[in-house]
């Protein structure tokens, strides 16, 4: 599954959060990260940011398709962080 987390994290937490979407996911931009998953390591991002966060101040949303091939990607300005499909 091809997934997009965006989140907005109080201050204290949004290192931690990052450092630990990273390990998963593509970073995008500050607070967007995207990429491949399986549904266990879906599973494990989702649980590890619930410990991470304080549910009554920080949100984050995610995005799941079935395959990044319905979605369409775009970006206006600079792309800070470009992907890159090789390795």
């Amino acid at each position: 599954m091809y997934v997009i987390i965006v989140y907005d994290i109080g201050e204290k937490r949004v290192a931690k959060a990052c450092k630990f979407l990273r390990k998963y996911l593509n970073w995008v931009q500050n607070s967007v990260f995207e990429g491949n998953l399986t549904e266990s390591q879906f599973e494990k991002v989702k649980y590890g940011l619930k410990k991470l966060i304080c549910e009554e101040e920080d949100a984050v949303l995610y995005y799941v398709f079935s395959t990044p091939k319905w979605v369409e990607r775009g970006i206006l300005g600079k792309e800070k962080n470009p992907i890159s499909d090789f390795l």
